[in-house]
Parts: structure tokens; sequence; C-alpha cells
């Protein structure tokens, strides 16, 4: 029986990349488990996780057996047809498979399957030593790890992501002797470079974490992160306000530091006239700080600076990290002041010398198209249309200003500054900044209806434009950003429960006036107008009556790209692709798409998948739609109820006609849940009648009656949804 040994592998290096660290991290510690596995050595993961700070990756095991087992195998040989002559000699077919074995053939067994008897080579060997197969569990986990551009160094034809300085490689109290990219294994680390510039020694695998926290390193990264939320958030408190801790910074400080330490910072007051959003992209975005604000969520004048290091006189770090931010603040500064002296308005005088695509014109194009949709939409849901032409007028100004020039990332948040300072209404400043939202996954959308407007306007625009300019996404490439552009349009619509038409909408941003020869350019470039416009003429002239085809191909294309992303998203929510499909197969029958409803049927059905008679309905309509299918020519509508020869029949044309009562409203109303409840009692007439009616009998007006009563139930049943799509 195999005893079992702590392991200890830590590769050391010159300080890695921060941003994949971690996953570098996971990739060493999975690939170790990983081989470890294969070769059939167990190990005890409880507890177990990376461990990794800027300068080191490691893997620490609490028990790994010290030996494989048994590794048996068996290798199949020669038919007995094959491997013997008529006189049961052997053939040189089996005489070269035992020699391959390295056995006499008469040493060989010989087992059965379904094409008869053949010969087996099995073998039983002992399992190797684990310390023996430790390197090339190391080699091969290395050589797995994910870096595009491996680094190399001397005159070594090997690469890592950074040049390696040691091993460690503890099999219990033993070293195991390995030669890995250059280095060869010992119980030797390093501590901190600059607090302790020194070898730190590992007697054992378990005094790891210990040792090196002595030499001020904390290889636990959750430690670590524990470590600086803590010191940042008692330094932001000393200060009397609160840290702002973006998670993203967060972990970018955690893998840049080996013992953080919080250096509480400050800068000017005069700098808070600069928008905060300019001072924070630079405090996190370029210095790693972390901004304090007050009690109301305001930015504060302090800051707070992590160190990888316990200074001896901490004021001069202090003064470092404010003297490192001092300029960037003044360019803000200078850049805001000279973009209020210029003034919005003017700003936009440029865009028209501003490329947007070189089929769809300039970014004032874009801007007209944008407004001309906005005004639109707003007059649909409620919103002002001219304050929602006057944002999405104004939207892509601040792309002219000196703010946005140095922080492209301010886009819109710019524009809301400068509108609000030219005397805007604060709505229409507002929508200039929420036109961009979300602006990342996980973002919220625009907040007011007016930012809702502005920003489905302009995702409309995009998504058309981009269709019909040739630039839908493949494979990784979307240099247009049109998927997160769908999700985002999808999102807004459905969470800011905009009740519109989208197939009109899009069809009404692909008829621009811009895209007209951006879509014959595309459609005969790709060879693709006999499909898309039905018709293998590809000679369309401008103005011809093809134009609102090619409008209508654009529009079908970019509806089923959103709802592509649409399945993306409700997948994100666990949704059942089973209930995606049931209201989908039913909306894309239909003229108009609505998102908004689309949302509202799904969560019915959701509700609706939860009843037990769910399974049971959906499967009478799907038996109920195939049934229909097969029946040539048109079904009739009417009803005869001097036609029912069976009980069940006429009770299930009763329960249909009160339910249908009971459900017009509600389904007025988009009470889709309370329709699918309905429906749902109508389950014992459904099984009846199936259990005890015969709907293709020979008397033609008794089946084309008992068929127009089928007809009624499926097409109330799928009302809401197709749930004969529930139904497996």
């Amino acid at each position: 029986m195999s005893t079992t040994q702590p392991l200890l592998i830590e590769l050391g290096t010159e300080e890695l990349p921060v941003k994949a660290l971690p996953g570098l991290a996971q990739a060493f510690f999975d690939g170790v488990l990983d081989g470890l596995h294969k070769r059939g050595v167990g190990f005890d993961r409880n507890g177990a996780k990376p461990l990794y700070t800027p300068r080191r990756l490691a893997v620490l095991l609490s028990a790994v057996d010290t030996r494989q087992p048994e590794q048996r195998s068996e290798v199949l040989g020669p038919y007995l047809n094959i491997a013997l002559d008529a006189d049961g000699q052997p053939t040189k077919a089996l005489q070269g498979f035992a020699a391959k074995a390295g056995v006499e053939w008469t040493q060989l067994e010989k087992t059965s399957d379904a094409k008869g008897e053949r010969f087996v080579h099995r073998a039983v060997k002992p399992g190797a030593d684990t310390a023996s197969l430790l390197a090339e569990v190391v080699r091969e986990a290395l050589a797995a790890m994910p870096i595009p551009k491996p680094m190399r160094w001397g005159d070594h034809d090997y690469g890592f992501a950074r040049p390696v300085h040691w091993l460690v490689l503890l099999l219990g109290k033993d070293v195991v002797p390995a030669d890995v990219l250059g280095v060869s294994s010992d119980r030797m680390s390093r501590g901190h470079r600059f607090m302790h510039d020194k070898p730190v020694w590992f007697s054992a695998p378990q005094d790891y974490v210990e040792s090196l926290r002595a030499a001020f390193v904390l290889v636990d990264p959750d430690e670590r992160r524990e470590r600086i939320v803590r010191e940042v958030e008692a330094a932001a408190s000393a200060g009397g306000g609160r840290a702002r801790i973006d998670q993203g910074i967060l972990e970018e400080v955690n893998g840049l530091t080996e013992w953080p330490v919080a250096v509480a910072c400050g800068f000017e007051r005069e700098f808070l006239a600069v928008p905060p959003e300019a001072l924070i992209a630079t405090m996190e975005a370029n210095q790693k700080f972390f901004p304090v604000l007050d009690a109301q969520g305001q930015l504060t004048e302090r800051f707070v600076g992590v160190a990888n290091i316990e200074s001896r006189d901490p004021g001069e770090v202090r003064k470092g990290y404010e003297r490192v931010i001092r300029p960037r603040f003044a360019d803000a500064k200078f850049f805001f002041d000279e973009d209020l002296k210029q003034g919005l308005a003017s700003m936009g005088e440029g865009l028209t010398t501003v490329k947007y695509q070189d089929k769809l014109g300039s970014v004032a194009d874009k801007v007209a198209r944008v407004t001309a949709l906005a005004q639109s939409i707003a007059a649909q849901v409620g919103a002002d249309p001219q304050q929602a032409a006057r944002a999405a007028s104004l939207s892509k100004n601040d792309l002219q200003s000196r703010m946005v020039n140095e922080f492209p990332e301010l886009q819109g948040i710019a524009g809301r500054y400068y509108a609000k300072a030219a005397g805007e209404r604060a709505d229409v400043a507002d929508a200039i900044d929420e036109a961009y939202m979300p602006r990342f996954a996980g973002d919220a959308i625009a907040p007011s209806m007016l930012g809702r407007v502005v920003a489905i306007a302009e995702r409309l625009d995009t998504l058309a434009g981009g269709f019909a300019a040739g630039l839908k996404p493949t494979g990784n490439k979307d240099p247009f950003s049109l998927r997160r552009n769908a999700l985002g349009l999808a999102r807004t619509l459905i969470e800011g429960r905009i009740d519109i038409d989208l197939s009109k909408a899009l069809q009404n941003a692909s008829e621009a006036e811009g895209f007209k020869q951006a879509l014959r350019g595309t459609m005969a470039a790709e060879q693709k107008a006999a499909n898309a416009l039905k018709s293998a003429d590809l000679r369309i002239e401008p103005g011809s009556s093809s134009d609102p085809n090619m409008a209508a191909a654009n529009a079908g294309n970019v509806e089923s790209f959103v709802i592509d992303r649409l399945r993306s998203y409700y997948a994100d929510q666990s949704v059942p692709s089973l209930q995606f499909d049931a209201v989908e197969v039913l909306l894309i029958s239909l003229p108009k798409l609505n998102l908004y409803d689309f949302d509202l049927r799904l969560k019915a059905v959701a509700e609706f998948a939860k009843l037990p008679e769910a399974e049971a309905l959906a499967a009478a309509n799907k038996r109920s739609r195939n049934i229909l299918k097969k029946v040539e020519g048109d079904v009739p509508d009417a009803i005869d109820a001097a036609l029912f020869a069976e009980p069940a029949e006429r009770e299930l044309a009763e329960a249909v006609d009160a339910a249908i009562a009971d459900t017009d409203p509600l389904l007025a109303g988009r009470d889709y849940v309370a329709v699918l409840g309905r429906l749902a009692r109508l389950r014992p007439q459904v099984d009846a009648f199936f259990d005890k009616v015969m709907v293709n009998v020979d008397d033609a007006a008794v089946r084309n009656n008992r068929l127009a009563l089928l007809k009624r139930l499926s097409d109330r049943l799928g009302s809401v949804a197709a749930i004969e799509h529930l139904s497996i």
C-alpha cells in the first residue's frame, strides 16, 4: 500500500505579467494535478489552490502517493485464423506481435470478441516512484500553459512568460532531482526582493507558506487580497472617507505586490473642479491607486496607494505617489478648461471631417441618422421627440474635445459635463452620457427614458450600418463591436420595458439614404443578392424598386443577429433552450418583433413549465400540430356542434370556448402567466379527447369538424408560445 507525502513545487521567475498572472497560476496548478492524475498518482486536493506572487507560481498538496499503483496493460493481437497456420504454428503476424510485446508467443493469452478468438498480451508491472515522475509532470504542465509569446533568455532554445531563476521541488523532506527551463531543483526559494533579499530554505512542504510570510512574502493570493482591502479601507477611514475599490484594480494590485502596504495620499482641492471620472480613471487605470469618497459618494482630494514594501520613510513614498499623479491631473484640468471655452456645440462642427466608416460616411452623417431615429422612437414611447433629437445631435460632439482625446473612456461622460456647462437641460445632458450605456458586460442600461431612446437609436444605426457595409462579425473579429451593440440594444429594450416593434425600427434604420450605396456594394461583392432579394438579378440601380427589398433584407439579417445574441443573454440566466425556442418560433412567424413582449412571454413559459399539466399539454399540442400538418387543403374554421359524436369532443369544445373567453382579455393585457395558467386547466378535457376520440375517421364531415376543433385548441394553446417545443 502506497504511503503519502506532502508535495511542493515552486517556480521562481522575474516579475510575471500582472493581468495574466492568475490565469498562469491556475494553468500551472491544473497542469500539475492533471499530470499526477494521468499517471495514476493519488493526491488529496482538499484545500489546495494556486499559490502565486509576481515572482513565483506554486503548487502545494498536503498528501501525494509516493508510488504509482501497479500498471496493468492489455494489447490485442491478431485473430487465431491469422495468427496460426493450418498446422497450428505461429504465422509471421503472431511472431511479430509476440516480439513487439517482448515474450514468446506461447506466453500470450487468448480472448474473444464479436469477430472471434484472438491473442492478447496482458502485463502487470510495478508502479514507478512518484519522485521519478515529477520532473516530467512539471515539464508537461509548463508546456501546456497559455503563453502566446514566450520570452527567451540567454542562448537557450526554450522560453517562458518570463526568465526562470529557481525551482523548488520537495516530496516530503526530500528534494526531487529535476532540470526545468535551465534551472535545477532545490529547496531554496527567495524572499521579498527588498525586505528579505536572501534565500529561504524549506525543510518540508508544510513550512512553505509560513516561511515565506516570515520573509515578507504572502504567497496565498486570497490572504494578500484581504490584506490590501483591509489596509486600504483603514487608510481611507482614517482620513474620514471610504475607499472606492474596483475589483479589477484590486486584482492588478494583488498581482503587483508580495507584501502590500497601504499609503494614504492627497492632492490639491482645485483638481476637484475636473470631472471626477477623469481623475478616477487616472488614479485607477494609470497608477493603480484607490480613490477616496465622502459619505455622499463624492470624490475627495484623497487617495490610497499600495506599496510593495514597508518603507522606513512612508512620507517619501507618499510624496512619490502624489508627485506622479499631479501632472496627469494638471493635464486633465487644462483640457477641461479649454474644452469649456470652446463649448460643446462648436465641437460638433468638426465632425464632418471625421470619418466614421468608408462606406457609411462621416461621424456627422451618423449623428444625423441617429437624430432622426431618436426622434421617431421617442414619439413611440412617450418621450419628448425634440429633446431626444437634441440629445442625439450633441451625443458625439465631445469626440472632438481635448478631454476625450486624452481619456477615450470618457466619451459621453465629458459630453454630459460640457452640455450642463452650456446650459442644456439636465435630462438632455444626462442622455448624452447614457447613450453609451451599457458600456460593458454587466453594466446597467440607461436609467432615463430619454437616455434609453438615444441608446436604442445609436445601436440601431450601428447595427444596420455595420451589416449594410459588410462588417458582420466573423470568428473573433468584430471591429465595430456589433455583438456588444446587439446585446446592448436587446437589454435596453427588455430591461427598459421599451414597447416598440424592433422589426420596423430596423427597417427604418436600414432605409437611411447613406446606406443604399453600401448595401449595393456589399451584396454585389458577396454575390448574395439572389438570396437576400429573392432574385437572381444583381444589377440594382439607384432608386430602383429593389431598394426597399435591400433594406428589408438588411433589417432581417440584423434581426436574426440580435435574436442570436438574445439566446446567449437568456442562456446566461439559465433559461432552458427549449423554452427560448418555444417563444422564438412563435414570434419570428409574426410581422412584428417586440423584445419586451418576448421577455414577458418567456417568463410566462418558465412559470408554465413548472406546472404538472405542462408536459402533457405540450405533448398534446405537438400531437395536434402533427395531425394538422398532414391535412391536405385548408382546415375549416367553423365547428358544428351537431356533428359531435362523442361526449369527449363536446366537452373539449365547451372547455376551449370557455378558455378563449377567459384568456382574450388576458392576452390583450399581456398577462401571459395568467393565460397559460388558465389553459393548463384544459388538460382533463384534452386527455379525454385523445383517449376516446379518433380524429381521422372516414366520415369527411366529422373528420373536418374534429380537425377544426383541434385547430381552435392548438391556436389558443400556442397563443403565448409554441409550447409543443417543451415536449421532448
